[in-house]
């Protein structure tokens, strides 16, 4: 016998379908999106433009990367019960319980990123009133040491991942400065500065056979979960601003012998005010407080 599917309005709601036929179901389901936004000291993040007064130093930088992957994503209602979104398989920017969200454009010292970009998660939940949002920023473990070659999107993204030992950069941003311009080379290399300063997060210390071998655990799994409580579903936006996680951090210099910035491996000195603003503990030591990437409004 035929079926029919029919789609009535709903306030709050793209559309909820119910099908008739001779055994009648409802299915009450809601889209959501759930819109980003990228900021540098409350300024829109831009491939090219230049921020000023970053860091400890009050440095103006030049970024060259933003990009980040966000996971289990879930809306809170107003009891605190959390209901989980359940993705949109776009084959492009999302799969399974997984987002990235990408804010360069390949223009510019953005050069070595993607033209195309994204800024909004997307996806169902059951009808229903919802006042908050949480999610985690990082890949799930069972996801984040595989092969990106041969990975689906947006999890074939080789410039977003370290190796199968340490998985996937949760958090990518690259920039330079030019808060210590000196006269030469040699100069610069005396006095510790750099001009690529870059925030990496990601699972560290990961036990594994080799560096092409999946581990089977991570001491620092390095996974941020955030919540806000009180967060606009249909207007509001989650804003990363990563001026906040470089407030306490020296743009200009790098301890000897380390990455760039802080990649998030232990026994970096630059990492401490960079770990401890994404709420992390590093290297034994807690976070001040909650993080601070995020906020909405």
């Amino acid at each position: 016998m035929t079926r029919f599917v029919l789609c009535l309005p709903l306030i709050g709601a793209l559309a909820a379908c119910s099908s008739t036929g001779p055994h009648v179901s409802q299915v009450n389901t809601q889209a959501v999106k759930l819109n980003f936004a990228a900021e540098v000291n409350g300024q829109t993040f831009a491939c090219g433009r230049q921020y000023p007064a970053i860091g400890t130093t009050r440095s103006t930088i030049t970024p060259a990367d933003f990009r980040y992957y966000v996971s289990e994503v879930q809306l809170l209602t107003a009891d605190g019960r959390a209901v989980p979104v359940q993705l949109e398989q776009d084959g492009v920017w999302q799969l399974e319980n997984i987002a990235l969200l990408d804010f360069e454009d390949a223009s510019g010292p953005c050069r070595n990123g993607t033209p195309a970009m994204n800024a909004s998660v997307r996806g169902q939940v059951p009808a229903g009133r919802y006042t908050g949002v949480r999610f985690t920023l990082g890949i799930p473990f069972e996801r984040n040491h595989g092969d990106p070659t041969v990975s689906p999107a947006p999890l074939n993204s080789t410039a977003m991942f370290w190796n199968w030992q340490g998985g996937y950069k949760f958090l990518k941003f690259d920039t330079t400065s030019s808060g210590i311009t000196p006269e030469t080379p040699a100069a610069a290399s005396a006095q510790g500065a750099v001009t690529r300063y870059s925030v990496h997060l990601g699972s560290t210390v990961c036990a594994a056979a080799s560096r092409t071998s999946a581990p089977s655990a991570c001491q620092h799994p390095n996974r941020v979960t955030v919540e806000f409580r009180h967060f606009d579903v249909d207007k509001g936006a989650i804003v990363a601003d990563i001026g906040r996680v470089l407030a306490g951090a020296n743009v200009d210099v790098n301890a000897p012998k380390t990455s760039p910035g802080c990649m998030s491996f232990p026994g970096d000195a630059d990492c401490p005010p960079v770990m401890g603003a994404l709420g992390l503990t590093y290297d034994g030591q807690p976070a001040p407080g909650a993080q601070q990437l995020f906020a909405v409004r």
